[in-house]
């Protein structure tokens, strides 16, 4: 999968996009809302796809030595996951809302 050729880097490319195009403009499921999240689920449904064969296995049938289902499940995966680990960790580093400590009555009075 390292040494690839370019027609089997344009099939993983033309997979990301399905999967990034049904993430982001049916299920709508956004970190970004623009061009930028899209563009950032494209890529990581490239590399989920890159990533699909050799982690789910070499069933299938096969274009340009690219195991078509199980790179398209990996496609998904990532672009469904990578949106979802952001919007984890933006979550866990958001500050939390505190009140503001009571101030005492002694202070809010003028000095005469």
């Amino acid at each position: 999968m390292i040494g690839m050729n370019f027609g089997g880097f344009v099939t993983l490319l033309i997979l990301g996009l399905i999967a990034g195009l049904v993430i982001h403009f049916i299920i709508r499921y956004r970190m970004l809302g623009g061009f930028d999240g899209f563009m950032s689920k494209w890529i990581a449904g490239w590399i989920g796809g890159w990533l699909g064969s050799p982690v789910l296995g070499h069933w299938g049938f096969q274009i340009q030595n690219i195991y078509v289902i199980p790179a398209l499940v990996g496609a998904f995966i990532g672009a469904f996951a990578f949106p979802a680990l952001m919007k984890t960790s933006v979550g866990v580093r958001e500050p939390k809302a505190t009140t503001a400590p009571a101030i005492p009555a002694e202070m809010l009075r003028k000095a005469s």
